[in-house]
């Protein structure tokens, strides 16, 4: 009697732990995931390289604001190279991650691994750069693409007294942008462009180069070498007796780039005074730069609100809501229009770097 008993027992505890099993949503080939409660989770962080030290901000926010919650962290950088990007966010799918917050190197270049990603069951945030071609992107946390072209060039027309009445000019400006690869370099060009353009067709400015076209102004992995390199090839070509008053520059590292070429030119003196040069991302060398009368202006984007955007949504998605968005319009990544949260970037100069980026506990100013 007691044998029958122990067997039914057994056999009621069998039974008790194959459904407890069932509700957790395994089974014997390790399918579907294990949900994850608050806290109870590893994020993947893919960034795309250390070269940029707004990357290792961002990677660096992110893993103190998701560890404060109780989440592990998996953060990886792909140092520009895909294959390599796509190899590591690989590897965090074999580990187990729950969620992936990814700013890619190529926007392009990640339909396969999140493919796999979505069969694991694993939610992809798309951080800063829209992931493109796939639909397997939930959600897009970035800044305002446009606007930032929108500063600059708004900038420069307000620096070249453009907006004063009568017939100012004309003046002489060169047009730089992003990576080809970057989706976000579309959007500032954009934003950049239908700015600057009613005062190119009334010829008040005049791109002596001749080069106004995205394919032809992109620099590739934003780098700041390529950028030196065409400048060079602009000065040459372009301008004999005339001096660039303007330079339209998508990012900081790419502006230093310019720069090393227009003094190598002569640019720099009282005689031939650098020309307004803009930026993006209020990088320290940068920002020491604009103190020291050499670049422009730059535009700041709060490297640590856009993390906390993306760990608020990827807390969200792990307890079952709908993380905050305000654009379900814009972000269509030619699969989804991915919904989107935008946060707002700051033009910053010599007359605001200390109240915006320094007051602000951005940048200390012991780095300045």
């Amino acid at each position: 009697m007691m044998r029958r008993t122990y067997r039914a027992a057994t056999a009621l505890t069998a039974t008790a732990l194959a459904l407890s099993l069932a509700a957790c949503g395994q089974n014997a080939e390790g399918g579907s995931k294990e949900k994850k409660s608050a806290g109870n989770g590893t994020i993947g962080i893919a960034m795309p390289t250390k070269s940029s030290e707004r990357w290792i901000a961002d990677g660096d926010n992110m893993v103190e604001q998701f560890e404060k919650l109780g989440y592990k962290t998996d953060l990886q950088y792909g140092e520009d190279d895909v294959d390599q990007q796509v190899s590591q966010i690989e590897n965090m799918i074999t580990k187990g991650v729950d969620v992936l917050v990814v700013a890619a190197i190529d926007g392009r270049a990640l339909g396969d691994v999140l493919r796999q990603a979505a069969d694991q069951g694993v939610k992809v945030i798309s951080y800063d750069r829209l992931i493109l071609g796939t639909p397997n992107v939930d959600y897009y946390a970035s800044f305002d693409n446009e606007k930032v072209g929108v500063l600059q060039a708004t900038y420069i027309i307000d620096k070249l007294g453009l907006k004063d009445g009568g017939e100012k000019g004309p003046f002489n400006i060169e047009l730089f942008a992003g990576s080809p690869d970057d989706n976000n370099t579309g959007y500032f060009f954009q934003g950049a462009w239908k700015t600057l353009k009613p005062y190119i067709d009334s010829r008040q400015v005049v791109v002596r180069s001749g080069q106004t076209k995205l394919d032809q102004v992109t620099t590739l992995r934003w780098d700041g070498g390529t950028a030196q390199k065409r400048m060079d090839d602009l000065l040459t070509k372009a301008y004999g007796s005339e001096d660039v008053d303007a330079v339209l520059s998508p990012y900081d590292g790419i502006s230093i780039g310019i720069l090393s070429a227009l003094k190598s030119d002569g640019y720099g003196t009282a005689a031939k005074p650098y020309p307004v040069v803009t930026g993006q991302d209020a990088e320290v060398a940068s920002v020491k730069s604009i103190i020291a009368g050499q670049q422009t202006q730059t535009v700041y984007k709060d490297t640590r609100a856009l993390a906390k955007q993306a760990v608020q949504m990827a807390d969200a998605v792990l307890n079952d809501k709908k993380p905050e968005v305000n654009d379900t319009k814009t972000y269509d990544n030619e699969k989804k229009v991915v919904p989107a949260f935008l946060l707002d970037p700051v033009s910053v100069d010599k007359s605001n770097y200390r109240s915006v980026l320094v007051d602000s506990g951005y940048i200390k100013a012991s780095d300045l």
